[in-house]
């Protein structure tokens, strides 16, 4: 795979014809690089790897890293920013399944959940 040198009007990545990659072929690639880079990290070949995957992995990463959810929405192509929420969370999810099984503190955790008043102030805000 080869970066191409052409206009704006061209793909940034493309196949053997010049076209665009079709989902398969980004599918392949990913799958053989995931394999040969199994070969340094073994506990790489037993996860799971798509390109959605990666998507949200970057996703999540530019939550952590500060960037506004709306910034993130327009990226992803999403046409609200409340289907980003779903990445974030996502990540509360991970992050109590990990409290859960790290079993240190008895107490037990429970998800905020707003009641439907406050959610309708920070809506009008």
């Amino acid at each position: 795979m080869q970066e191409s040198s052409q206009g704006p009007d061209e793909w940034l990545f493309s196949n053997t014809r010049g076209t665009q990659l079709s989902a398969d072929a980004v599918q392949d690639l990913l799958s053989k690089y995931r394999s040969i880079a199994g070969n340094n990290c073994p506990s790489l070949r037993k996860k799971r790897v798509t390109p959605h995957v990666l998507r949200h992995t970057l996703a999540m990463e530019l939550l952590q890293a500060g960037v506004d959810r709306s910034v993130i929405a327009l990226w992803l192509g999403h046409e609200s920013v409340e289907t980003t929420q779903i990445y974030l969370d996502a990540n509360l999810a991970l992050k109590e399944q990990i409290l859960a099984k790290a079993g240190t503190c008895k107490t037990e955790y429970r998800r905020f959940k707003a009641e439907d008043s406050l959610l309708a102030f920070l809506k009008s805000l």
